[in-house]
C-alpha cells in the first residue's frame, strides 16, 4: 500500500486536504470516501488498510472546515460548496483512473453528503455505500426557521453537543476519538446544523428516482443518528440494486465497532459483486 497526500483549491477558495490509499498493482476499482460531522479522513485508515488489501484504491478528503482542510472549525458553510469540493475530488480519481464513473462511501453527515452527490452527479457513481447516514429525521417547523435565523447572524454559534461516548462500543475507538486533535469537539455550529437539517429535506422527493446500485447500512443501537430515520430513505430509495443492512446493537460508527471485520467483509463482498462500469 501506498499512500498519496495532496490539497486542492475548494470551492470560494478554501484550501481542500486529501488523501489517496493506493494497492499493490492495478487496483480493481476506485473508492471515494466522505467522513462524518467533525472528524476526517485519518480516521478511515483501517478502511482503506481493509479495502486496499482487497485490490481496491480509496480516495478521501477532509471536508471544508474540518482535519487538515481550511474554513472555520466544522462549519459547512453551504452543502452546494461541499458537494463541489467532492466532486472535485471524484472528476480528479475518474481522471486519473481512466473510468467514467466510480464508487462513494459516506459515513454520518458524509453519507448525507454523499446520497445528495449521487442524486447531482449519477452518471459518475456506479455504486454508493452509505453507513449511518444523517438522511432522515428533521426539526419543527418553528426551530427549523429560528435555525435558519441563528445560522445567517452567527453560522459558527455551537447549538448542541454531540455524546462521544455513543461513537462505538469499544473504548479505544472512544478514547482514540476525545484524544484526536484534529477531531473537532465543540458544539455542532448553527451553519452546518442548518444545512444538515435542510438537506433531508430534500430527499424524499428525489431518492424515488434514483437509479444508482447501492448498499445502505446503519447500527440499530445508533443513538447520534437513528436508523429509524433513515429508513423511510432507505424505503424511498428507488435503484433496482439496493442491499439494506441494519446491524443488531451496533453504535453509531460500525466501521469501528468490535464487529468491523463482518461489517467491512460485507463491504467487500458488495464491491466484488459490482465490478467498475
Amino acid at each position: 500500500m501506498s499512500m498519496i497526500e495532496f490539497t486542492f483549491p475548494g470551492a470560494k477558495g478554501i484550501p481542500i486536504f486529501a488523501t489517496s490509499w493506493m494497492p499493490g498493482g492495478v487496483p480493481v476499482d476506485h473508492i471515494v470516501l466522505a467522513h462524518g460531522y467533525g472528524e476526517h479522513l485519518g480516521r478511515y485508515q483501517a478502511v482503506a488498510d481493509v479495502l486496499n488489501a482487497a485490490g481496491y484504491a480509496v480516495h478521501a478528503l477532509d471536508h471544508r472546515g474540518h482535519g487538515k482542510s481550511g474554513g472555520p472549525r466544522a462549519v459547512i458553510d453551504s452543502f452546494t460548496n461541499a458537494d463541489a469540493d467532492l466532486d472535485q475530488l471524484v472528476d480528479r480519481v475518474r481522471k486519473e483512473a481512466g473510468l467514467s464513473r466510480v464508487k462513494l462511501i459516506g459515513h454520518s453527515m458524509g453519507g448525507s453528503l454523499a446520497l445528495n452527490y449521487a442524486l447531482n452527479h449519477p452518471e459518475k457513481l456506479s455504486g454508493l455505500i452509505l453507513s449511518g447516514p444523517a438522511i432522515g429525521g428533521g426539526l419543527p417547523p418553528f426551530q427549523t426557521r429560528l435555525l435558519a435565523i441563528i445560522s445567517r447572524i452567527a453560522p459558527r454559534l455551537g447549538m448542541i453537543r454531540l455524546d462521544a461516548d455513543a461513537v462505538s462500543r469499544d473504548p479505544q475507538v472512544v478514547a482514540a476519538y476525545k484524544a484526536d486533535p484534529l477531531v473537532f469537539h465543540g458544539k455542532v455550529p448553527a451553519r452546518t446544523a442548518r444545512e444538515m437539517m435542510h438537506a433531508v429535506t430534500t430527499y424524499p422527493p428525489r431518492v424515488g428516482a434514483m437509479q444508482v446500485p447501492c448498499l445502505l447500512m446503519h447500527g440499530s443501537a445508533d443513538t447520534l443518528v437513528r436508523a429509524a430515520d433513515a429508513q423511510p430513505v432507505f424505503d424511498a430509495i428507488g435503484s433496482p440494486d439496493k442491499t439494506v443492512r441494519i446491524f443488531d446493537g451496533l453504535y453509531h460508527e460500525i466501521f469501528n465497532e468490535p464487529e468491523r471485520m463482518e461489517v467491512l467483509g460485507i463491504v467487500r463482498d458488495w464491491l466484488d459483486a459490482h465490478p467498475p462500469a
